[in-house]
């Protein structure tokens, strides 16, 4: 019992951070209704670009771990809603609202650049962060197997749902979220209204970028590294995960995400962890084809 509490213990951050992956995913997917591989990559490239500077903070400038901390978060920022922004700009909406298949390829091409670039600028070197905020904070304190999280792994769960919470509140009560919800809805109507889609579309990528990073850096603080790739991993996994709830309804899009999570989590507690990921694309195929319903994209 103790070891099953444990594990879903640990599946609440797993959930946290997949529900927030796939809110920020469906905030830019509901205005174009286009898969965009881009999302993943942006993720990991903000993590990336962390670890980075961090290390380069750490060892070249000398600076104490909270600071380097600090430098690394702001460049992880800077440079991954600046990409998500550029790829956004000139990669994605000349796209979006044409060939659903050349968005798929255009997002795979960015996806490379990013992944490449963060390789390069680290020499191919897997940095790794030191271990921080692991004090462990113990909820059931069974001699034989106490149920524990950690601090930072409170703190990034915490961070994720307040994320959430807040960008949903937002988009329901902002006058931002009230255009994205025109455009999202009836991209024309909104246009004959005196929206204009592009503009949504371009600050809907930015805001879904800034989600992407902060996930990410929260991501690397926690795991310590952030592997190259990643980027194709997440862009597939998010893509799928967003899609169990609704990827046009961020909100359920987040609550479905953080029950695969759950699943994840608790497959691999229970079963073969090299079958893992087969079994959750797996599932996670099998219940998009049963729940697919036939929408015309305009």
């Amino acid at each position: 019992m103790a070891y099953f509490l444990q594990q879903l213990a640990n599946a609440v951050p797993v959930a946290a951070l997949y529900a927030a992956l796939a809110f920020g995913y469906a905030i830019a997917f509901a205005v174009t209704r286009r898969a965009d591989l881009t999302y993943g990559a942006l993720f990991a490239f903000a993590g990336q670009m962390f670890v980075l500077f961090a290390d380069f903070g750490w060892t070249r400038l000398w600076l104490v771990l909270p600071a380097a901390l600090g430098l690394g978060a702001a460049a992880a920022l800077t440079f991954g809603v600046g990409a998500g922004l550029v790829a956004g700009r000139y990669v994605m909406r000349p796209l979006a609202f044409s060939s659903a298949n050349a968005v798929i390829v255009a997002s795979l091409g960015s996806l490379m650049v990013l992944m490449e670039t963060a390789r390069l600028a680290s020499e191919t070197r897997s940095l790794w962060l030191p271990p921080f905020l692991n004090d462990v904070i113990v909820f059931w304190p069974n001699p034989a197997f106490p149920v524990a999280l950690t601090v930072i792994q409170l703190l990034n769960t915490a961070l994720m749902v307040a994320l959430v919470a807040g960008g949903h509140w937002l988009l329901t009560h902002s006058y931002a979220g009230r255009y994205w919800r025109a455009v999202s809805e009836d991209r024309e109507a909104a246009a004959l209204c005196g929206v204009d889609p592009s503009m949504v579309y371009i600050f809907a990528y930015g805001v879904a970028s800034l989600i992407a990073a902060f996930c990410g850096i929260l991501a690397a603080s926690y795991y310590g590294n952030m592997d190259f790739g990643t980027g194709l991993t997440f862009g597939v996994k998010v893509l799928f995960i967003a899609a169990i709830g609704g990827q046009t309804a961020p909100l359920y899009a987040a609550l479905g995400a953080a029950g695969v999570g759950l699943i994840e989590t608790l497959w691999s507690a229970y079963g073969p962890i090299l079958w893992r990921d087969f079994a959750i694309f797996g599932f996670l195929v099998i219940v998009l084809v049963v729940t697919r319903r036939e929408k015309i994209i305009p």
